[in-house]
C-alpha cells in the first residue's frame, strides 16, 4: 500500500493527512473483497525497513495503527472477516501488542474474508527465522537434515497464515516487492500501478482483478498442458 506520504506531498498537505487516507482507502478495499468474495487479502502495513523514518512519523503510524484497529475491529467481526497478523509485533508497544491480541480473538471463529495484515515484516526476516528453527531442531534431533524440503518450508510459512497469493498488487508507481511475501511469491501474478495507495478505489481494484483474470497460468507447463 505504497504512496500515502506522496500523495499527501502532491496536495500540499502534510504526510499524516495521507496516511489517515490510506486507512480508508484500506477499508474500502477490505470491504469490496468481502463483497467479492475473495478468500484471503494480505496487506503490508509497517515494514522492518520502516524503523528508519524519522522517529514522529514512526511515532504517528503506530498511534494511528492502534486507533485504527480499535476502530476497525468491530466492523470487521460483523462483515465476518477473520483478522490475523504476521511479523515480529513482540517490538511494539505493549498497548498495541494487547489490541493485536485481542482483535485476533474476537474474529477468530469468523469464516469470511481472511484478512492478514503484515506488521514489523520483512520477507528476508520470516525466511531466517524458519530456517533458524529448523536448524534448532536439527541440532536438537528432532529434524534430520535431509527431511528439510520445499514442502517442509511451505508448511511452516503457511502455519503462519499466508498461502501463496495469486495476485500481487503494488500501488505507487514503483516496480518492486519490497521484502514482501518473498517465498509466497514465486508464482504471483504481479500488478503495478501507479496510483498513489489513497486512491485506490474500487474500480482500481476491479481493473487489477480484470487483469488478472486474462492472465495465463502455467506453472511451468506448457499451455497445451492445462
Amino acid at each position: 500500500m505504497d504512496g500515502n506520504g506522496r500523495w499527501a506531498k502532491a496536495k500540499g498537505l502534510p504526510r499524516s493527512v495521507g496516511h489517515k487516507a490510506g486507512v480508508t482507502a484500506l477499508r474500502d478495499t477490505v470491504m469490496h473483497c468481502v463483497k467479492k468474495e475473495i478468500a484471503t487479502l494480505t496487506v503490508y502495513a509497517f515494514s522492518r525497513e520502516n524503523w528508519q523514518r524519522p522517529s514522529t512519523e514512526v511515532d504517528f503510524l503506530l498511534g494511528l495503527f492502534l486507533t485504527a484497529l480499535d476502530e476497525e475491529v468491530d466492523r470487521l467481526d460483523d462483515n465476518n472477516v477473520h483478522l490475523g497478523f504476521i511479523g515480529d509485533t513482540a517490538a511494539f508497544p505493549d498497548k498495541l501488542q494487547q489490541s493485536i491480541a485481542a482483535a485476533e480473538n474476537k474474529t477468530k471463529n469468523n469464516d469470511g474474508l481472511h484478512l492478514v495484515v503484515a506488521v514489523n515484516y520483512g520477507g528476508r526476516w520470516e525466511i531466517s527465522r524458519i530456517c533458524r528453527e529448523l536448524a534448532e531442531e536439527v541440532h536438537t534431533g528432532g529434524l534430520q537434515p535431509d527431511a528439510i524440503t520445499e514442502m517442509l518450508i511451505d508448511s511452516r510459512i503457511k502455519n503462519r497464515f499466508t498461502r501463496a497469493p495469486d495476485l500481487f498488487i503494488r500501488t505507487g508507481g514503483e516496480q518492486r516487492i519490497s521484502n514482501f511475501l518473498l517465498w509466497q511469491l514465486a508464482y504471483s501474478e504481479l500488478y503495478f500501478t501507479d496510483l498513489f495507495w489513497p486512491d485506490f478505489n474500487e474500480q482500481a481494484l476491479d481493473k487489477a482483478l480484470a487483469w488478472y483474470a486474462g492472465r495465463n497460468r502455467r506453472f511451468g507447463r506448457l499451455c497445451k498442458q492445462g
